[in-house]
């Protein structure tokens, strides 16, 4: 996997352990600063909160400080889009306990010297008001809310927790869409209370308890996952500027954008690169799909959401809590002796890389190569044993074999023999602008970021 410069990931976790592990990204700013760490996930009914947090990794860039990412932290109970238990396992957990591991292992970061501040992002359910309004808005709810366990915590960086709270509320609010979207401040006493309540157990409060300052952000789980997203980022900027962290992103910080931002990270990339899939609007089952046989799966994504679980004889695509499509495999061996194919796309000759999607308007024609063979997934071709030198529309293939529901994505596969070189898909959707193609790299590298 290409990463960008100013990013690091850990290790790729083993397929096998992505429904008990997570993933732990490091942002490290050119200038020294302090330190932020992300959790988003430990609920893996709370999109918002992941997809934030993700967001984090795959778009934004700092400048000055450091921002720590764990964006899955509870990776099972996000794939299989349940709440999960492992937010009521930080005062004790059995080393029995499959989560055993996770749970000492995120410990173990939030403990480093090094993190200065904690940010706990959540999907609360209503509206947290201090005053009971209704059943939705009201002192046991906690959506659009800041939460903290105590006012300050003495001593430490970033200790003054009911004024890092408070003010970022006030940033967040002059941003809300609608008068009822105000966040406000719920403290939950926790240390003070005798009671046994299940802020005890929870990650917020072992962080505190090891004197590393941690709030918690709750956006409504009434609103659609990226409104949700927006307000949390609109926090964790606000956080981030308090600390003195500086950062570029490559994307407008409204509702809109952010949208655009969860659809636009929703890209694969397999068979060493040589396939990328757009994962939006998938069908449910792709046949006969060409993979590697491998013990692992070999696929990467910049976006840490995304994964490819193995099913009885298929495997299955994830995006957070969304289950996409199913991969029907045929095992293939790779041929790397060629990087792309020469297709002419309306009248106009392009080499194209493999991994590659690109517009075609009208026609498409793969040049022949000697020694491969082009097969077009849906071209009914005459009794020929390559499917290149055809002149190809829309009109001309099955739409019952596009990656997609609407018929628009089609699969452009090159063999050599029996080896698989790589994958095109050309994509029939309204374009803007030229007809030039337009690669679409998984792990592009970043843009001029916008503040």
């Amino acid at each position: 996997m290409r990463l960008p410069l100013f990013l690091f990931f850990l290790l790729v976790i083993p397929t096998q352990l992505l429904a008990v592990d997570f993933s732990f990204h490091q942002n490290t700013g050119l200038k020294s600063g302090p330190t932020l760490l992300v959790i988003g996930g430990v609920d893996g009914d709370e999109p918002g909160g992941f997809h934030a947090a993700a967001t984090l990794v795959t778009r934004y860039r700092i400048e000055k400080g450091n921002l720590w990412i764990v964006p899955n932290l509870n990776s099972e109970a996000i794939l299989k889009r349940v709440r999960g238990d492992m937010n009521l396992k930080f005062a004790a957990v059995s080393k029995s306990d499959p989560q055993y591991a996770s749970i000492k292992r995120i410990k173990s970061i939030i403990t480093e010297s090094q993190v200065d501040l904690i940010l706990n992002l959540h999907d609360g359910s209503g509206f947290y008001h201090p005053t009971r309004i209704n059943s939705q808005r009201n002192p046991n709810r906690w959506g659009q809310s800041c939460v903290i366990d105590q006012k300050q915590l003495p001593g430490a960086h970033f200790g003054q927790l009911q004024e890092l709270a408070e003010t970022a509320i006030q940033q967040v609010n002059k941003k809300v869409q609608a008068k009822d979207h105000y966040f406000q401040l719920k403290n939950m006493n926790t240390a003070s209370t005798t009671k046994d309540i299940p802020a005890k157990k929870s990650l917020s409060f072992f962080a505190v308890s090891h004197n590393k300052p941690t709030i918690a952000v709750e956006a409504s789980k009434k609103y659609p996952v990226h409104l949700r997203t927006y307000y949390h980022l609109e926090a964790l900027e606000s956080f981030m500027q308090q600390m003195g962290i500086t950062f570029r992103r490559d994307f407008p910080l409204t509702p809109a954008g952010v949208k655009q931002v969860i659809k636009d990270d929703a890209l694969i990339s397999l068979a060493e690169g040589r396939i990328q899939l757009e994962l939006n609007n998938m069908r449910t089952s792709v046949k006969h799909f060409p993979l590697a046989k491998t013990v692992e799966p070999d696929f990467s994504s910049r976006n840490p959401l995304i994964t490819l679980q193995p099913t009885e004889e298929q495997y299955r695509l994830h995006y957070g809590n969304n289950r996409l499509a199913f991969l029907d495999p045929l095992y293939v061996e790779l041929d790397r002796s060629i990087e792309g194919v020469e297709i002419l796309i309306d009248g106009v000759p392009q080499d194209i890389p493999f991994g590659s999607i690109v517009p075609v308007q009208k026609k498409f024609l793969v040049n022949n190569q000697k020694g491969y063979r082009v097969n077009v997934i849906g071209f009914a071709k005459p009794d020929q044993s390559s499917d290149g030198h055809f002149q190809i529309g829309q009109n001309q293939l099955n739409k019952s074999y596009s990656i997609d529901k609407a018929g628009q994505l089609y699969r452009v596969e090159v063999y050599k023999g029996k080896r698989f070189s790589g994958m095109v898909l050309v994509d029939f959707r309204p374009q803007k602008g030229s007809t030039v193609a337009h690669f679409r790299p998984v792990n592009p590298k970043p843009e001029e970021h916008l503040n």
